[in-house]
């Protein structure tokens, strides 16, 4: 199926419009030359590609697209025991599928690479280096049992679990003989009063003082693996991200990021948080639906570009609603200016109706209604296979001439196939016992038909 579908890709890249301008025009900007432009689609290989993921990416892509900037997908895979095989190589397959392939990449390679970051270990290192060196780090030896009793100790007390920052206070001389004993410390990030205030480009001034309500956070484990704070921070700094747009479920964590990017004394990026895309109910969209997964919606015979524009006509950042988009489009129209707060209901019941008018655009293209003949010509004989008993309805012109009387009724090419349509591939065929079940009679009429014939 993964074959087939990669098979099925067509291309739909498009230049932006030119005069795109500068970034300047958008609140919050620094005057970035577009050329400049950087940003990244950052998910963790624990699971398949899903919808939420696919929002986020395409926000980027077309952010990027409209100021001919670079979009870049690189994989978090420090939480080794969580990765799910096939994962990562499903995120690459399914951005390429919805036509928002990522110009670096694990697969594609790139200047700023490796893209993984389980291969960037050493530059984790050399930034937690540098912040222990300047004291805005510390190591941390609290076993993992002592930490479990903090946590069950504040929730017997009704209180949000947090770190109590013992190590912080550690003398050098502990810390040297902990270290020649062998013991394998933590590196935790020194949360201090006076955090920044930033203008995020979606939700406004924010300033979130961490330091009040958590306490000091682990940046790099004892096995050497970063998390993510000090790993978003070191990669889209070296990876030169000018902008980081990403879910809101991250805005509160930036104060914290910030932090981190000035004990550095490094330049941040500018945040954009987009808001939750939820189900019409309101509810979140969760893992645990199997509906939710592109691949799923793909076997379902559904377009890549239905999928972008339902995401986009649902969510804000465009010139009100209009059903249609086509990626050109929706680059040319992206204004981040105008994403809402507001969480975006998807209505998924309404995807058939948006398929329909992505199907009819295609068969009105000549080009596009061919590669569409022979995607049908493979699924007829995949379905009905050897009982095809007149090969000329897999011609070109017999597929081309059902697929423009069908254009306005079926929804997806693969309604050609289901049993609704049987009758425009197969000779229709009734079991005898139905047909008892209409007359008893069957043989003396059958024998009147066929003497008849």
């Amino acid at each position: 199926m993964a074959a087939l579908l990669l098979g099925q890709l067509r291309s739909r890249l498009a230049r932006a419009p030119s005069g795109a301008g500068r970034w300047r025009e958008y609140r919050g900007g620094p005057g970035t030359p577009s050329s400049a432009v950087r940003v990244r689609f950052a998910p963790s290989p624990t699971g398949f590609m899903h919808l939420g993921g696919l929002r986020t990416a395409l926000y980027n892509y077309l952010f990027a697209k409209k100021y001919k900037g670079s979009f870049i997908l690189r994989l978090e895979d420090t939480d080794q025991t969580r990765l799910v095989p096939g994962a990562a190589e499903n995120i690459e397959d399914m951005l390429e599928w919805a036509g928002i392939p990522p110009d670096e990449s694990p697969r594609r390679g790139g200047p700023a690479g490796p893209y993984l970051q389980s291969q960037r270990l050493e530059l984790y290192a050399q930034a937690s280096e540098a912040l222990l060196q300047t004291g805005a780090a510390y190591r941390c030896f609290c076993t993992p049992q002592r930490l479990e009793l903090l946590k069950k100790e504040a929730l017997r007390n009704h209180q949000t679990p947090r770190y109590d920052n013992r190590c912080r206070h550690l003398n050098p001389e502990h810390v040297a003989r902990k270290l020649a004993e062998g013991s394998k410390p933590t590196i935790r990030f020194r949360l201090e009063e006076g955090a920044e205030t930033f203008q995020d480009l979606v939700y406004g001034w924010n300033r979130h003082e961490v330091a009040s309500v958590e306490g000091d956070p682990v940046i790099l484990k004892s096995d050497g693996f970063p998390t993510y704070h000090l790993a978003c921070v070191v990669d889209d700094h070296h990876m030169g991200i000018s902008h980081v747009l990403r879910g809101k479920e991250w805005l509160v964590s930036t104060a914290k990021h910030l932090l981190l990017y000035r004990a550095l004394g490094w330049e941040p990026p500018h945040f954009a948080h987009l808001p939750l895309l939820l189900n019409k109910d309101g509810s979140k969209l969760s893992k645990r639906q199997g509906d939710i997964f592109l691949e799923h919606f793909a076997s379902a015979g559904f377009l890549p570009e239905t999928l972008l524009d339902i995401i986009t006509n649902y969510g804000s950042g465009f010139a009100g609603n209009q059903m249609g988009r086509t990626l050109p489009e929706l680059i040319e129209q992206f204004d981040l200016t105008g994403v809402s707060t507001h969480s975006a209901l998807l209505d998924l019941e309404k995807l058939p109706e948006y398929n329909r008018l992505h199907l009819i655009r295609l068969l009105n293209d000549k080009a596009q209604r061919l590669q569409l003949v022979k995607e049908v010509r493979v699924m007829v004989e995949e379905v009905y296979g050897e009982q095809l008993e007149d090969r000329d309805v897999l011609s070109d012109a017999s597929i081309d001439r059902i697929l423009l009387l069908g254009q306005g009724r079926i929804s997806r090419l693969k309604d050609l196939v289901s049993p609704a349509y049987s009758y425009l591939w197969t000779r229709p065929a009734v079991a005898r016992a139905q047909l008892q079940t209409i007359s008893g009679e069957l043989d003396v009429i059958a024998k009147l038909v066929l003497g008849r014939c």
